[in-house]
């Protein structure tokens, strides 16, 4: 029936005398076809389905026409144009920066992102000061790229630079190579790096190549301009709805800020500690129907997978249960790993049932992350003053600047529950974010993470404190 729809309305452009706008036949065939590429900062296939940030954001705008999305993935960057080009989809979604080349065959929408261009290597193998330093070095970037067209240009001012381009990986792939030491450096995206780095702890900025790249959607070139016209006006109005900053939040804000040495202690701890207690968290999760990865993310950010874990406050465990949550749970040994562990996913999942329905996920799991640090009623207070200013209080992003906010006697004064310190629910989330990433990338791969490198270069201390 779609094909049918779409054979129609290329019959129906092919014998008027003016095509109709590309709006109106895109409503007409019931479908907004889009390309992008399958990576953790475009598009997805995650346990609850289709998710990423171009997923996410261009999902509305299919809303906005009242119409099905369908996405389309390729397996290259260099596939992307094509499709575009071609007519075979309406648009691409893909974390596209916008480049001379490209500008040639498409048309660009209003930027929604920037990103850095980095040169990535691995700490130990010597940090290059400037590009040509890195003369004589392995270099590989993805083919089709905006980072081979970065290449493309600096091998004009530096010709002995060698470098290739392969148009079978991903950024991650070459990321990995780094890692591994198969390839001196490659080039990646702020946005990717910043991702992947907490995978590969020892991978680091060389050199920034490009500040502020921007990143939009792309479209056929004279194709008409209401597709690209009503994509901008939504763009624009999600930037300034806070729909934008909200995405964001959602796929990056916990992997802005990144602790290298605590990274590389998580992954030792992975193969080291995790095991002994990986079916209890796996049957705890399975008792509450809560991720069994994201209560070990909060055991390794409460006790870092010790069951003897003592804090100067009292709490004990794996789960850092207080005295008077392990009574209200029944639990008569905080230090039996089991008990702690059960009753740290029972207290989540009460947490997670307190949370109004008007909150959707993901932002229901981080809020009910901050009560079970902070408490519930603190974050209950927090909501209060996001109403007042104006946001919205089922958005995380809003939440997450109003809770440190109940420290200052300006606003705790105001609220039913008074002074909290604020901040410490906001780190507590990001961390957990943070090894509930990783954890997910562990257990999606069947290959095991490199071993963290311990040697250093002349440059590894220096970059490690100023981190």
């Amino acid at each position: 029936m779609r094909y049918l729809l779409y054979v129609s309305v290329a019959v129906l452009v092919g014998t008027c005398s003016s095509a109709p706008p590309l709006v109106d036949q895109i409503r007409d065939l019931g479908e907004l076809r889009v390309v992008t590429r399958t990576t953790p900062s475009t598009y997805f296939v995650g346990p609850d389905g289709p998710a990423g940030p171009e997923y996410d954001l261009v999902k509305g705008l299919a809303k906005r026409l009242d119409v099905e999305l369908v996405i389309e993935t390729v397996d290259s960057v260099s596939e992307i144009v094509p499709r575009v080009v071609s007519g075979e989809v309406h648009m691409a979604a893909a974390g596209l920066s916008i480049t001379d080349s490209r500008r040639q065959q498409l048309d660009f929408g209003h930027p929604y992102n920037a990103v850095d261009m980095h040169l990535i290597y691995k700490l130990g193998t010597g940090r290059p000061r400037s590009i040509a330093a890195a003369a004589g070095r392995s270099i590989e970037v993805v083919a089709g790229s905006s980072h081979s067209d970065m290449m493309a240009t600096l091998d004009e001012l530096y010709p002995e630079l060698e470098w290739s381009e392969n148009a079978d990986v991903e950024v991650v792939d070459l990321l990995r190579k780094v890692a591994e030491g198969e390839l001196d450096f490659t080039v990646a995206d702020s946005t990717e790096f910043n991702i992947q780095r907490h995978f590969y702890p020892d991978l680091r900025v060389a050199l920034d190549l490009e500040i502020a790249d921007p990143i939009a959607w792309a479209f056929k070139k004279d194709d008409g301009d209401s597709l690209l016209a009503l994509a901008d006006e939504y763009l624009i109005s999600s930037d300034r709805g806070g729909l934008l900053a909200q995405i964001h939040d959602r796929y990056f804000g916990h992997t802005e800020k990144f602790d290298y040495v605590g990274t590389r202690a998580f992954i030792r701890h992975f193969d080291s500690r995790f095991p002994r207690y990986r079916q209890v968290f796996e049957d705890a999760g399975s008792a509450q129907s809560v991720d069994w990865r994201l209560l070990a993310a909060i055991g390794y950010q409460e006790s870092h997978w010790r069951s003897h874990a003592v804090s100067p406050t009292g709490v004990r465990g794996i789960m850092m249960l207080t005295e008077a949550t392990a009574e209200y749970l029944d639990i008569e040994d905080r230090m039996d790993p089991q008990s702690s562990i059960y009753g740290g996913a029972e207290f989540f999942a009460r947490q997670l049932e307190r949370i109004p329905d008007s909150v959707n996920y993901p932002d229901r799991t981080w809020m009910a992350l901050a009560a079970y640090n902070v408490g519930f009623y603190h974050v209950k207070d927090a909501r209060q003053i996001v109403e007042w200013q104006g946001g919205d209080p089922d958005a995380w992003i809003d939440i997450s600047k109003a809770l440190p906010l109940l420290a200052k006697q300006k606003w705790y004064s105001r609220v039913p529950y008074g002074y909290a310190r604020g901040w410490e629910p906001v780190l507590y989330v990001n961390n957990v974010r943070s090894y509930l990433n990783i954890l997910n990338w562990i257990t999606g791969n069947d290959e095991t993470l490199p071993e963290a490198d311990e040697s250093a270069d002349e440059d590894s201390a220096v970059e490690i404190a100023t981190l």
